[in-house]
């Protein structure tokens, strides 16, 4: 692998899905091990266009069309990754993951333990997760925290197309296998991204904005909605701090325990389903740590406890919104 050469920064306006497909050209070009599989992910750039124009650049043989069969291409992908490559699997939705349960939590997660250390499975996996496109129940499920739950197993979630960029790098030179999950409602959002090579490490939050009397910590899209409701919070008299974890696992205890800390409180919102979740395992972590400095109990905001409804009406009440969480706020402080 060669090093990739250091430019001055220049900040363009980018994309959510602009920034996933310049990190994955910028590690390609770096590293010649570096390969791209997955369903549509060729000539076509993608079912989402997030691989657009790398198949002309890179060629078939490091951008690979793969069959439907998810388990099937990311079996061969944990076996590039023990070989020595660095595969970036996309599976086209995050529902799909749970035909590659044997490959990603039995081989992926354990090969490196079961081995001694002497074989790495250098895996990224991309996939989506996220409701709001009316893709019906088998086609918006957020399952990042069922992969948290798996040793051997790091999981971002990206918020900013600045993150997209940064952590997508960072899980590509990892010498584990690390699942990225793209809200899919997040792909056309826009924001400052530096042309150069820059990295997100992989455990580290963002203090998205300051505030001092309640903590909002939100995963992947639920950051954005944990800003509106700081916003409206504001024009209440009511200081929000929004903490961005940016990761599941590796969790940035640290940071998460120091904003807590100053404000004593802290709600949690995420867009998994709530039961046995990333909120629960967050407010754990809260409660432990941060017990003698919370002047009021851990407050945890997910998606309704149902499959995602085909319908707008009945879909869009399933997921987290400001105002849940302005609620949510206003009821602890009474």
């Amino acid at each position: 692998m060669t090093e990739p050469t250091k430019t001055e920064s220049s900040t363009r306006q980018l994309s959510f899905r602009e920034a996933i497909i310049e990190a994955m050209a910028q590690e390609m070009r770096h590293d010649d091990s570096v390969i791209l599989i997955g369903e549509d992910v060729g000539p076509s750039g993608g079912i989402f266009k997030c691989s657009e124009g790398l198949f002309d650049e890179f060629g078939h043989d490091r951008v690979i069309d793969a069959p439907i069969s998810e388990a099937g291409y990311i079996g061969v992908s944990v076996g590039a990754a023990m070989t020595g490559l660095r595969p970036i699997a996309e599976l086209m939705f995050g529902d799909f993951s749970l035909l590659t349960m044997d490959q990603l939590v039995n081989q992926a997660a354990k090969i490196r333990y079961m081995t001694g250390g002497q074989c790495k499975v250098s895996l990224t996996v991309r996939l989506t997760m996220g409701a709001g496109r009316s893709s019906a129940a088998q086609h918006s499920q957020s399952l990042h925290a069922l992969f948290a739950h798996i040793p051997g197993l790091k999981v971002a979630v990206p918020s900013c197309p600045y993150d997209a960029k940064g952590l997508l790098k960072a899980a590509i030179r990892d010498d584990n296998p690390v699942l990225v999950f793209e809200d899919k409602m997040m792909y056309n959002d826009v924001a400052g991204v530096p042309e150069d090579d820059y990295v997100v490490e992989l455990g580290t939050a963002v203090v998205r904005r300051q505030g001092t009397d309640v903590t909002l910590i939100g995963t992947s899209s639920m950051v954005g909605v944990a800003l509106e409701a700081a916003q409206q919070l504001a024009d209440l008299g009511i200081s929000a701090e929004v903490v961005d974890p940016r990761t599941l696992f590796p969790l940035d205890t640290e940071a998460l325990v120091a904003s807590v800390k100053k404000t004593g409180y802290a709600i949690i919102v995420d867009e998994g389903v709530q039961r046995y979740g990333a909120t629960g395992e967050i407010a754990a972590t809260l409660q432990e740590h941060a017990f003698d400095y919370l002047d009021g109990p851990v407050l945890r905001i997910g998606a309704a406890d149902v499959p995602v409804p085909f319908s707008p009406p009945l879909e869009l009440p399933t997921i987290p919104d400001a105002t849940r969480v302005v609620d949510a706020v206003q009821s602890l402080r009474r």
